[in-house]
């Protein structure tokens, strides 16, 4: 049975209020994609069914489930590159030099999914800064789902996975193959705390970041929420640290705070001075 206009209007509603994913009409079908897997997963016959039980009984259960069936967690190894090359040639040099007394540097990944892109910004830390092998490197990436945060935290790829993105000799260098999977080292691994997050409720208590990846997630936002995020985001960085967002985001006419650097198709932004 296909999707009722009545049960889409209950999931768009619901996926709005508790995750700020914004479905807009004509997303009928991404909704039944999503949903009829997790229906026939949790025993029910149809997503109109599941749907039901979620009116009646707001199992809380059901609900982790159907905001995580439709969050999208696409991500790749050094996704887009020019971020990582910025952050390589332009970025980490001077903020190195400035934290070197401290010898501190705090770094947030948002949306961090099943752990590509904080474990690719671990590795180039690794391979390019030997230096902040001796530091306090706080570095948190966070996600909304736990079922993406667990598969992050046991670090552990398929070999399609590895094989988007990921240079052969980083993937020699910090894997190690298990059967027909790829084992991020533990070094890199201990590198990275996960944690769940929910971008749209009341944030933790987080120190001042150097450095800030939210990508490739404010795209799914209406314009009140990614305001709000920018808001969050600019009373957390440091006024010499740098944002990064996807390669179709910007800040610009969201919060006048942030400018752009001139760093090509990086999506990097400062505070304004």
């Amino acid at each position: 049975m296909a999707l009722t206009p009545s049960d889409f209007d209950f999931v768009r509603a619901f996926v709005s209020g508790r995750a700020g994913i914004v479905l807009e009409s004509g997303k009928e079908y991404l909704v039944e994609s999503r949903l009829k897997p997790l229906a026939t997963k949790l025993g029910f016959a149809s997503i109109a069914e599941l749907v039901a039980a979620l009116r009646r009984t707001q199992d809380r259960n059901y609900e982790r489930q159907l905001i995580e069936a439709m969050t999208t967690n696409e991500t790749t190894f050094f996704r887009d590159i020019a971020p990582f090359d910025a952050l390589r040639d332009h970025v980490l040099p001077p903020l190195i030099a400035a934290r070197r007394p401290s010898r501190q540097l705090n770094i947030w990944c948002a949306a961090s999914s099943t752990g590509q892109e904080p474990y690719s910004v671990a590795m180039l830390l690794a391979e390019h800064f030997p230096e902040l092998r001796t530091w306090n490197v706080n570095f948190v990436a966070t996600d909304l789902s736990e079922e993406v945060l667990e598969r992050a935290r046991a670090g552990r790829y398929s070999q399609l996975e590895v094989n988007r993105g990921l240079p052969v000799n980083y993937l020699m260098k910090y894997f190690v193959r298990q059967g027909v999977t790829w084992e991020i080292s533990a070094d890199i691994r201990r590198r990275v705390e996960f944690k769940q997050m929910n971008l749209i409720k009341p944030w933790p208590f987080f120190p001042q970041f150097d450095l800030v990846f939210i990508r490739n997630v404010m795209i799914y936002f209406d314009t009140d929420t990614k305001r709000a995020i920018l808001s969050h985001i600019r009373q957390l960085l440091r006024p010499d640290g740098h944002l990064f967002l996807g390669a179709a985001e910007t800040a610009l006419n969201l919060d006048p705070s942030f400018v752009r650097t001139d760093y090509a198709r990086a999506g990097c932004y400062r505070l304004a001075a």
